[in-house]
Parts: C-alpha cells; sequence; structure tokens
C-alpha cells in the first residue's frame, strides 16, 4: 500500500479546511435557516457538498485513507464531465472512536447545504450516528459497514438503522460469511476452524455468522476473542490448538492482523489465516498463503486503470466502493437539481431510486438498493443480487490473487 498522504501537520490542515468548509455553508440565525433540514432548499449552483465521515487518523487510517483516495478519484472525475460540480467535505472519525464519528456527524447535520453523506466507515460508527444523520434528513451512503442489523431484523435483534436513510454499495456480512464459510469447507475442505472477533460490532457480527454456517456444516468450531488496542498476541496463540487447520480473523486493522500472523509463524502454528474485507490492505496485510474475501471488482474497467496509474500502481480495491458511494450521492443530487433547487430530502428519495450500470460502479455488479426485505438476510438499503463478496489469496511478495 502507499504511503499515507497525510502527515500529522497536514492533518491538522486537512481538519482545518474541512471545519471552514462545514462552517462557511452557516447562514446567520434566519427563519429558513431554522427550517426543517431535511427539506430546506438549497440553490442548484456550481458546486454542492457532499460530507464524508470516514478515519483519516487513527488505528484504521490505512484503510480509511484508501476510502478517501478513492472518493477524491471519483470528485475528479465527476468534475471534469458535469458542469455542477461536487466538493467532499472531509471529518475524521478515527475508527473504532466512535466517540469522534459522533462529533462529525453533529458537524455535517449541522452544515446546512450538505446534501449527503458517504460514510461512516465502521458498522459501529453507524449504530452510534444514524440517528443523527436522520434527524438532520440527512441519507449516508457507506461503502464499508457490512453488519447485518444494520440493514434487516433478526430474531430477537431489531433492524439498526431507520429504513430509508442508511445504504451500502457492499454486500452484507451475511453475504460474506456464506463465501468464507463454502470456501472453507468446499474448496479448502477444512473442518477445525479458530475464530477471532476483535470486540467490535463489525467483526462480531461477521464471526458468528461464518461460526453458524461451520457449525452447521458439522465443522468443529472453537470462538475467542481479543481487543483492538492488543499487540503480544502470544498468551492468544497459545490458546489455539496445534491441530487448528484455519484460523478466521474478521478484522479492521489490517497492522494488527499481519501482526498476529508473524507471532503465529513464529511459535510454530501453520494454520491458515483467513480474514474479512477489513483486512483487504495490499501492502499491510501481506501474510503469504493467506486468505481475505473482499469485493468482486472489476478489475479491466479503464477507470480502475487510471486509479492505479494514479497512485503508484496499488489497487487498493477496499477503498473503491466509496466511490461508488461518492456516485450514487452525486447522481440523486444532479437529479433533485432539475428544477433549480434541491434538499436534503429529495437527495434521499432519489437515492432509494438509484440504479448505476456495472460499467460506472466498477464493483463487478451493478448497484440498486432493495425497497424491502429480501432472501434471510437483506433488507432495505442493501444491493439487490448479483451483488456478494469474492476470496482472494495473498500469493508470495504480498499479491492478492482472485480465486473465487
Amino acid at each position: 500500500m502507499r504511503k499515507l498522504l497525510f502527515g500529522a501537520g497536514l492533518v491538522a490542515v486537512v481538519a482545518t479546511a474541512a471545519t471552514a468548509a462545514i462552517a462557511a455553508t452557516h447562514a446567520p440565525a434566519t427563519h429558513a435557516a431554522k427550517a426543517n433540514p431535511a427539506t430546506r432548499l438549497v440553490k442548484c449552483g456550481n458546486t454542492h457538498l457532499i460530507g464524508m465521515a470516514f478515519p483519516a487518523t487513527g488505528d484504521a487510517a490505512s484503510l480509511g485513507q484508501q476510502q478517501l483516495r478513492w472518493a477524491l478519484f471519483f470528485q475528479s472525475r465527476w468534475n471534469k464531465t458535469h458542469k455542477a460540480k461536487i466538493r467532499i467535505v472531509q471529518g475524521d472519525t478515527q475508527l473504532p472512536n466512535t466517540a469522534q464519528a459522533l462529533s462529525v456527524a453533529h458537524q455535517f447535520a449541522s452544515a446546512t447545504t450538505m446534501l449527503g453523506v458517504i460514510g461512516p466507515a465502521g458498522s459501529q460508527e453507524v449504530q452510534d450516528t444514524v440517528n443523527v444523520y436522520k434527524n438532520a434528513g440527512l441519507a449516508v451512503v457507506t461503502g464499508s459497514a457490512t453488519r447485518v442489523a444494520l440493514t434487516r431484523a433478526k430474531t430477537g435483534k431489531p433492524r439498526e438503522t431507520p429504513a430509508n436513510y442508511f445504504f451500502r454499495t457492499v454486500p452484507n456480512d451475511d453475504q460474506q460469511g456464506q463465501r468464507v464459510s463454502n470456501y472453507i469447507r468446499k474448496t479448502l475442505k477444512k473442518s477445525r476452524v479458530y475464530i477471532i472477533d476483535d470486540d467490535e460490532a463489525y467483526s462480531q457480527g461477521l464471526a458468528d455468522q461464518v461460526q453458524k454456517l461451520l457449525r452447521a456444516s458439522n465443522a468443529s468450531v472453537t470462538r475467542d476473542h481479543v481487543s483492538q488496542s492488543v499487540s503480544d498476541f502470544s498468551s492468544l496463540i497459545t490458546r489455539i490448538p496445534s491441530n487448528t487447520q484455519v484460523v478466521y480473523i474478521p478484522w479492521q486493522l489490517a497492522g494488527k492482523a499481519q501482526l498476529f500472523f508473524t507471532q503465529l509463524r513464529t511459535a510454530g502454528k501453520s494454520a491458515i489465516v483467513f480474514g474479512s474485507d477489513g483486512l483487504f490492505a495490499p501492502g499491510t496485510f501481506t501474510a503469504p498463503n493467506s486468505y481475505v474475501s473482499a469485493f468482486p471488482v472489476d478489475f479491466n474497467s479503464a477507470a480502475l486503470k487510471a486509479y492505479k496509474k494514479a497512485h503508484a500502481n496499488k489497487e487498493e480495491a477496499f477503498g473503491l466502493p466509496s466511490y461508488t458511494a461518492g456516485l450514487v450521492v452525486a447522481t440523486a443530487i444532479e437529479k433533485a437539481c432539475k428544477d433549480g433547487n434541491v434538499s436534503r430530502a429529495e437527495v434521499r428519495k432519489n437515492i432509494i431510486q438509484t440504479k448505476l450500470p456495472k460499467a460506472a460502479t466498477l464493483l463487478g455488479f451493478a448497484v440498486r438498493f432493495l425497497h424491502k426485505n429480501s432472501g434471510a438476510s437483506q433488507g432495505n438499503g442493501d444491493m439487490a443480487a448479483p451483488a456478494n463478496f469474492a476470496v482472494f489469496r495473498i500469493a508470495k511478495g504480498g499479491k492478492y490473487v482472485r480465486v473465487s
């Protein structure tokens, strides 16, 4: 992975610029400014603001910076071909610091000319902020929050977001869990699996799903936990039986996963390590002969080739759905602006109806949002079929090779 774009000093500059951009949208305390933020009309002009809630700094910054690079790549491409421009305003959520995500949500909600949001990045961030966005009439379109309960109620577990306010341009954990469990059992033909979640909502939900499916297929599964703050995994590794065939780690911090892999091998344990989409981080998670599940990407698209050329030949597929999320929001704004004015409510309504062809999304599948529950695990705000995950093997030298 390419080095992060922001050093400590530049982060402060970006944060200041974002704050200034948000502050510039505030009108004096007039009657219009106090009106319902969802229906408040904004005159369509030369530039429209889209917020981006992502981890610019903190433990998950390597993934957040991928998302930012892809979102800015989209902004550049859109602005070259459209008279009405977009400007992405950055909000650093410092995942897994949900308190900071909440602060960003309040800033975006009060920015009266902001029309939609890309993100938040983490499922736990969505849980803690979605009501702030709803109360402000803002729809959020994430490129990475995959927890099933965000879009679909389960027995004893209510839906965690209000319908028609939360959308995602990635398949959910149940879809990912099915792909992972099938690959472990049917392709790798392994039956002794050790699952370790990292005590966060994203990780726990995905671990639960894979555990359930593996046990249903008569695999022997042991479940364990570790905090995201841990760097010495020796006591955890000691608990992993020597005959374990696969260690499944649905984590978000690729650097910690790489450290875990190194310590696992140093301890003399040879189990295959299998990660989730949160670990799709070429250049950071480079564990040879390990696997990760991630979005199927159209690697032959001209847009992806242009991105690679502009970013040290890195594909950085984890951040690509944030490009697509930006496309969804910008398309909805453009449609709402046909009469010269736009509101957050109009943008949200248009997002619900958005349909993007495979060639435009770059993801390897078209985007169309479900309006109601579908199948056993999808709901309003999820993408309809054929959206699903793929599996990649990490070859020698850290190269990611798609194998399913």
